[in-house]
């Protein structure tokens, strides 16, 4: 099972260009995939940054242009951000995550992350979008996610909402309810504690949001970084900074993760970071699980 999981800042790359073909063509090349995390997704900031858009006219609806790229995939939106238009503007301006899979999914489950009031710093709301996915390693949980930029106490409350998330589900592994009947929204709710979460998650690695990830979790498999296992002797790989230095000042660092829990740690076969991509302001990751 290969995933490749991407912060691809609306398909804007270090040229300001914005192009969804290019992010999905390089995502195929670097991993073969059979499952995309993506992170800033818009729909509806096309209108130009005058009007209230993004930086280079994004498309309309990036999720429906993903469909499209990708025909036969299963396009799963994750909206974070949900604002009314500026202007004379028709749409609505979202902008979230995306899981895009190549493999059957069963639930999707769309969580809001914390969001505790920190007046001092600017901040949107933050999303978990979560997928149980059929895979050739058996049926996994996979979340593509993205945590607050410039506040600290929001970002540490979304990983610990992250951690409880896990735990609720490992509890729905151990006891899970009886469906209704078939045809019910009130469904089997059982799912697999096997998990993957991955995604920008603007903590520096051995950041505090970082190692909160990899703290215990009580009655859980606990979370391993699979960059991590994958490279236990090697300096850490940036994901961020390395071409767009406008944005990122301070130089190139790693901030964009893929943990999984530690029952998949031996099926790890690799974990690599693509530091050739300009694409975006983040370089995309690839997990392989055999």
């Amino acid at each position: 099972m290969r995933l490749v999981d991407w912060n691809m800042q609306w398909g804007r790359g270090v040229d300001g260009r914005v192009d969804l073909m290019r992010i999905v063509s390089e995502a195929k090349a670097f991993g073969d995939f059979d499952v995309l995390c993506l992170q800033e997704v818009t729909r509806g900031f096309h209108e130009g940054e005058e009007a209230g858009g993004l930086a280079g006219r994004p498309g309309a609806d990036q999720f429906a242009e993903l469909a499209q790229l990708m025909p036969g995939a299963t396009v799963i939106d994750g909206i974070g951000s949900d604002l009314p238009p500026l202007g004379a503007g028709i749409a609505r301006r979202q902008f979230g995550n995306a899981i895009v899979s190549r493999l059957p999914v069963r639930q999707v489950l769309r969580h809001s992350l914390p969001w505790p009031a920190d007046p001092p710093k600017p901040s949107m709301l933050r999303i978990a979008l979560e997928a149980v996915i059929e895979t050739d390693v058996g049926p996994l949980r996979i979340i593509s996610t993205h945590l607050e930029f410039y506040s600290e106490t929001q970002r540490l409350a979304q990983a610990a909402r992250l951690r409880e998330l896990h735990r609720e589900a490992c509890e729905h592994a151990r006891r899970p309810s009886k469906p209704e009947k078939q045809a019910s929204p009130f469904a089997d709710t059982a799912r697999p504690m096997s998990a993957i979460i991955c995604g920008d998650f603007n903590s520096a690695f051995e950041g505090s949001a970082y190692r909160a990830m990899l703290e215990p979790i009580a009655d859980a498999p606990a979370f391993v970084d699979a960059w991590t296992c994958a490279h236990p002797d090697e300096p850490r790989a940036a994901t961020v900074g390395l071409y767009d230095h406008e944005q990122w000042q301070d130089g190139p660092f790693a901030c964009d993760f893929i943990f999984v829990s530690e029952d998949l740690k031996p099926r790890i076969a690799r974990c690599e970071v693509d530091q050739k991509s300009q694409s975006s302001d983040h370089q995309p990751m690839c997990l392989e699980l055999r």
